[in-house]
């Protein structure tokens, strides 16, 4: 029989260790909202609830190799299987009918979304040719943010050799906040580089 000491430890080796963003959330990003905003409860601090991130294929959702593509990118760029999204109603203009593979999206919360921000903050947003900064304007009017990016090559888990296409994707953070502008002071605490308007 294993002692208590041996079991806690046993129990700390399977658990995957905390998401460095995460960490830093908890311990500076919420004392100093508190202070900042005036909040007297750390449940009142809002917090990164999901990150969606969505490719939208459109058309080119009809061919099969375009739709495993796009969706090995994801899969490599968040490690988890992305899912299949498809249209909801016909556009005659775009050729496109109701129930149509239009594209492909990855949903991630807790220690994942921590972990892809820190990637996307630290790694992928300073490797964008003449990048000067998110706008501020982006968001919602109930505390999420949304921003596009042109090329999927910026992620450095990805290899440019592996792919024929280039895609675009959209990424979505949703925020507890209430507000945009106590969205904004969180996200911007976690690192994300808005521009002065």
């Amino acid at each position: 029989m294993m002692s208590e000491e041996q079991q806690e430890e046993q129990q700390t080796e399977t658990e995957a260790p905390e998401a460095r963003l995460k960490t830093y959330y908890r311990d500076t990003v919420v004392p100093e909202l508190m202070d900042e905003f005036e909040l007297d409860n750390t449940m009142a601090v809002p917090r990164l609830d999901k990150i969606v991130i969505n490719i939208g294929l459109g058309e080119d959702g009809k061919d099969s190799g375009i739709m495993e593509e796009a969706q090995k990118v994801l899969k490599d760029i968040t490690g988890q299987q992305p899912a299949v999204t498809k249209a909801r109603k016909d556009v005659a203009a775009f050729n496109i009918r109701t129930g149509l593979p239009i594209g492909t999206k990855v949903t991630l919360r807790e220690e994942r979304a921590y972990e892809f921000l820190d990637r996307l903050v630290s790694i992928a947003l300073p490797r964008i040719r003449d990048f000067r900064g998110l706008p501020p304007s982006s968001f919602d009017g109930g505390g999420n943010y949304s921003l596009g990016l042109e090329e999927h090559v910026v992620f450095p888990e990805i290899n440019v050799d592996e792919f024929e296409n280039t895609f675009g994707m959209d990424i979505t953070m949703c925020t507890t906040a209430e507000s945009d502008e106590l969205a904004q002071a969180l996200l911007a605490k976690l690192g994300m580089p808005f521009r002065e308007e």
